[in-house]
């Protein structure tokens, strides 16, 4: 066997996205399935069922595994996912052990900022922020040329950043106010949308408004892009990226809406010379940046044998 070929699964609340990635970031084959979500067993055998499907080309030499929680990287844990039942689990090992393959973990935010600072939007830059505004905000950062994962490889939850004290809480198993998820996410677009325009809308219809002229769909999406530009602000003043990469379903289908009052929030809130310097760009690889980002948490798992 050689070592040209890694599968990459992002691990989502709806659906497993899997593939066969390349050293170069080449997807080569794709697989995608519902994710089950009736228990923690019966989602652990739809990701190997995944796995499964994609094992038997030629070359596949490891596997990764973009997960929506929390990571203990040390021992190769999930400490707690988010709107799927995994919770405190050796992933690692037990995946290592039923396919006899090297397998590393990533948080899935984190495996999409590796996947766009390696092929997509970021590559070249060494220090970069990545926000994937979906149903939720997750967050990634590539901290000197290499992912920052913090202490225990639980780093980083951008998304649970502070933007307004004591504000509207956040969503599921998270007991904090005012996080960036709760206010810039499209789960929070949603809420607005059905305060102004009844039970019916939603994130989506919220910017097909916007699109067509609304003028108060327009008002609520740059008042989420004001909250999200607050957020980047704090980001480059922390982290000094050369980019701020962003990404997400919601993200990208309400660039045009969000991007103004973000850029003018994140000059005001942040300090020279980040504030001058840093870029915000769109992301490129789409749906496809968790699957490829956990590809090369694949390889790195593999090199490390």
């Amino acid at each position: 066997m050689d070592d040209t070929h890694a599968i990459g699964l992002d691990l989502g609340g709806t659906k497993i996205l899997a593939g066969v990635v390349t050293r170069d970031g080449e997807v080569v084959r794709r697989h995608e399935r519902p994710t089950p979500t009736g228990s923690q067993e019966e989602l652990l055998d739809g990701v190997a069922a995944a796995i499964e499907a994609l094992r038997r080309d030629d070359g596949v030499a490891a596997i990764g595994l973009g997960i929506p929680g929390t990571i203990d990287q040390p021992r190769g844990r999930v400490w707690v996912a988010t709107n799927i039942p995994l919770a405190d689990v050796d992933l690692r090992d037990r995946m290592e052990a039923r396919f006899g393959l090297p397998v590393g973990l990533e948080n899935d935010a984190n495996a999409a900022a590796i996947g766009e600072w390696r092929v997509g939007a970021a590559r070249g830059a060494t220090d970069i922020v990545m926000l994937t505004l979906g149903t939720g905000v997750g967050g990634g950062v590539i901290a000197g040329d290499a992912p920052f994962r913090g202490a225990g490889g639980a780093g980083v939850e951008l998304g649970h950043t502070v933007v307004i004290a004591h504000g509207p809480p956040c969503w599921g198993a998270c007991t904090g106010h005012g996080h960036l998820e709760a206010v810039a996410s499209g789960q929070a677009a949603t809420v607005a949308a059905r305060k102004a325009f009844g039970p019916e809308a939603d994130a989506h219809s919220l910017v097909g408004l916007a699109n067509a002229g609304d003028a108060t769909a327009r008002e609520i999406l740059a008042g989420i892009g004001d909250l999200l530009g607050i957020a980047m602000g704090s980001f480059a003043n922390i982290f000094n990226p050369e980019l701020i990469v962003v990404g997400g379903g919601f993200g990208v289908a309400a660039w045009d809406h969000l991007m103004p009052a973000a850029e003018a929030s994140l000059r005001v809130e942040a300090f020279p010379p980040a504030r001058d310097a840093v870029r915000v760009v769109r992301a490129e690889l789409g749906t496809d940046a968790g699957l490829i980002g956990a590809g090369f948490v694949a390889f790195e798992a593999l090199d490390r044998r």
